[in-house]
């Protein structure tokens, strides 16, 4: 049996990074990731919003940032993620979770990636300009999908497949020349849903360099709100022996201090229209219900019988090497 200080010890040491938070911005939230020592964080900026209020967005985490700026920074480079801990920081990755920002405007990747936004899903549960998400019919990759596609992998955008349909992820796999990501995502041998992947393609985007975040986010765990830590660490496994440890990192979905309406508006297509799922209360795995308790989370990979070094690679070395392919640097 490990020992909490030798868990402890491996996590302060390690580069730790989230994949994907879309949790309440502020103060409190950046308190509490430095409790749970993260090192950077994929940081939810834009779902149904268009360009607009995607930069309006934008503009109110710089703000954050500067005014937290003793707790975080932000990250567009993997050198800036080894920057912040260093600094014991927590670097701020720019992320989307919809391309609906990028309206039908290829030249709109350049400027938010100049704003430092540095991994965009494809789509959010239905259908865009691109492609569809995972809540209706799919009809794979659109032309202008492919033109996007070419652009992100030209300016060091990551592709995210997590909502994605699956007919349009497989195109987008094999379209990109840079790797892509489910950032944030569960296998359905463990629970069937929707929004969880199958082995075949799981094991599909890892046999293509691509990259898988494992989630926590509980309606899509075998046991529901009733899931443990050890529950969370069962699914990393399950993918990991399905994907390779090196083509598996942690992607939680943290959604820590928002309130039912910011549910309600996440549930529905473009924020207002149909309902697209409904998950009930959201209640964390026992064990990290807070971004506070990341450390929990090396230990539990630990007992479960990770070595130290793989630990170190699924709790965010993978993140950093997989970001730099992309990224360029």
């Amino acid at each position: 049996m490990t020992g909490v200080t030798e868990a402890q010890a491996l996590h302060d040491d390690s580069i730790i990074i989230d994949g994907l938070i879309i949790a309440k911005w502020g103060r409190e939230l950046f308190e509490d990731m430095r409790r749970g020592g993260l090192t950077a964080a994929n940081c939810t900026v834009s779902v149904w919003e268009g360009f607009q209020n995607t930069v309006n967005n934008i503009t109110d985490m710089n703000q954050m940032i500067e005014d937290n700026s003793d707790l975080v920074m932000k990250v567009k480079t993997t050198d800036d993620i080894l920057k912040a801990k260093a600094l014991g920081k927590t670097g701020i990755m720019m992320g989307f979770q919809n391309a609906h920002a990028f309206e039908d405007q290829i030249g709109y990747v350049q400027v938010f990636k100049d704003l430092g936004v540095g991994v965009v899903q494809m789509c959010y549960n239905t259908q865009n300009l691109i492609g569809t998400g995972c809540y209706e019919r799919d009809g794979g990759l659109s032309d202008f999908g492919r033109e996007i596609i070419a652009e992100m992998n030209r300016v060091g955008v990551m592709c995210d497949l997590s909502h994605v349909g699956s007919k349009t992820s497989e195109e987008v796999i094999l379209e990109s020349k840079k790797p892509v990501c489910y950032s944030h995502c569960l296998p359905s041998g463990l629970k069937d849903h929707p929004r969880n992947k199958s082995d075949e393609e799981l094991k599909f985007i890892a046999d293509h360099g691509g990259f898988i975040g494992v989630t926590m986010f509980a309606p899509f765990l075998k046991n529901g709100i009733n899931s443990t830590i050890e529950d969370y660490v069962e699914a990393i496994a399950y993918i990991a022996n399905i994907a390779g440890v090196d083509q598996v990192g942690i992607g939680t979905d943290f959604t820590q201090g928002h309130d039912q309406a910011f549910f309600e508006w996440l549930t529905h297509d473009k924020g207002y229209a149909r309902r697209l799922t409904n998950f009930g209360k959201i209640i964390n795995p026992a064990g990290i219900r807070t971004v506070g308790e990341f450390p929990n989370l090396t230990e539990a990979l630990l007992k479960h019988g990770f070595s130290a070094e793989d630990v170190a690679k699924i709790m965010g070395g993978n993140w950093v090497r997989v970001l730099k392919e992309v990224w360029g640097e």
